[in-house]
């Protein structure tokens, strides 16, 4: 009986420990978790279905940012951003056709972004899984300095 109560209070601080770190909810992290498991949709650009593209543009043009559906054009906007300074909003790039630019996703802090992918639709993933590491290419800031400080107000 001892170890039961014992366990239950051992799970009991658990869980108010877990419950006192989640972060305070944003405009950017309610936009990016919105469509999370919508499915992968060749040229997609609604809740029924994204492609990359489509689901980047779709998450910025809640924001009033007009992003084009192709992952190429949307390299093509912005502020080239180092991948150790990269910031919540920011567009990733990566070349998973072996023919230059071909996919994107939004970065969301903690080293991990946002993206529709072709196998599992909308998703988070690390930037350091394998996969995306090796084909990594670059990272776009398309948000100014304003615009960052409201996508990362608390609501």
């Amino acid at each position: 009986m001892k170890k039961l109560v014992g366990f239950a209070f051992s799970l009991t601080l658990f869980c108010s420990i877990s419950v006192g770190s989640v972060f305070a909810e944003t405009p950017l992290s309610s936009a990016v978790n919105e469509a999370v498991g919508t499915p992968y949709k060749y040229a997609g650009t609604t809740t029924k279905g994204f492609d990359c593209s489509g689901y980047t543009a779709w998450v910025f043009d809640k924001f009033g940012v007009d992003l084009p559906h192709t992952s190429k054009g949307q390299a093509e906007l912005g502020t080239e951003v180092a991948k150790d300074q990269l910031r919540p909003g920011d567009l990733v790039f990566f070349n998973t056709d072996g023919k230059g630019i071909s996919h994107v996703g939004v970065y969301v802090g903690g080293g991990k972004f946002y993206h529709s992918a072709t196998d599992q639709g909308v998703t988070v993933t690390k930037l350091s899984e394998s996969y995306y590491a090796k084909r990594y290419v670059t990272a776009k800031r398309v948000l100014s300095d304003e615009q960052y400080k409201q996508v990362m107000t608390d609501k």
